[in-house]
């Protein structure tokens, strides 16, 4: 696996409402190419600000990011987002959801038809191809996202909560689901989650994030997986030294909600 850096944040802070909330403070990283990075912590840490400046949708108050060695000036076709909320255009059948953001990329008719058919096929959707929204259940709706968002053929695809509003079967059935794209089809991934269980799965690095201002208390690489991504979600139980990193997410979580609690 590559381990280029692609994405470089440099003294990044965020404030708002003219300096009386700082969202982030001084958040230097390199984010490496094909890898899966998750962004954990509490709530209101920064996580998705960050997410944010990342995907050109934000702009920091201090320090800058790059892509490649080019500061982010604003949204880009290197960069896919993917939300917790459906992001589906009710009148639009999901293919021609997936062929949505294909057209405005100037791709002809034919081809974009075709992409989006594979990549529906791709996330198991092929069979509700000329189907609307209103008859999808809440993960085929993320499952059409996340065709939408690859199909364009993304270099970063950076995530916020995907996975969130489903129930706990869909949630780890997308879970194994991403993992198989991204080996199928290797893509640089930053996820924003608040579930340990799902960071410990889905990333081969995990950036802790501390109470707000948000600042990364730990930069974790998961080398208890031995370099590879599961394919099946309990085959991470078993893994020696997977229980001692979950006790040291969770130990740090508390500690940081418990700090949130004390400043109120």
């Amino acid at each position: 696996m590559s381990v280029k850096p692609l994405i470089r944040a440099t003294a990044v802070g965020k404030d708002y409402n003219e300096g009386a909330v700082r969202a982030l403070s001084n958040i230097s990283v390199d984010l490496h190419e094909n890898q899966i990075t998750a962004l954990v912590g509490p709530s209101g840490c920064g996580k998705t600000t960050l997410l944010r400046i990342i995907a050109g949708l934000d702009f920091p108050t201090r320090g800058a990011i790059a892509i490649d060695g080019k500061t982010v000036q604003g949204p880009g076709p290197d960069r896919g987002l993917i939300f917790q909320a459906y992001t589906s255009f009710p009148w639009l059948t999901a293919v021609r959801n997936v062929e949505y953001g294909l057209k405005i990329l100037g791709i002809d008719k034919e081809e974009r038809r075709q992409r989006a058919l594979d990549f529906l096929k791709l996330v198991r959707l092929d069979h509700v191809a000329d189907h609307y929204p209103r008859s999808l259940s809440g993960g085929m709706k993320q499952r059409v996202a996340l065709a939408r968002t690859l199909a364009q053929r993304p270099r970063i695809v950076l995530m916020d909560e995907p996975f969130g509003a489903l129930d706990a079967q869909v949630r780890w059935e997308m879970q194994e689901l991403l993992v198989e794209l991204v080996e199928a089809e290797p893509r640089t991934v930053v996820i924003v989650t608040h579930d340990i269980g799902e960071a410990l799965y889905l990333a081969d690095r995990i950036l802790f994030f501390s109470r707000q201002p948000g600042r990364i208390k730990a930069d974790l690489t998961l080398d208890f997986k031995g370099g590879r991504r599961l394919k099946e979600k309990e085959e991470l139980f078993s893994l020696p030294g997977y229980r001692e990193m979950e006790k040291h997410l969770f130990s740090m979580m508390r500690e940081e909600i418990a700090a949130v609690d004390n400043a109120a």
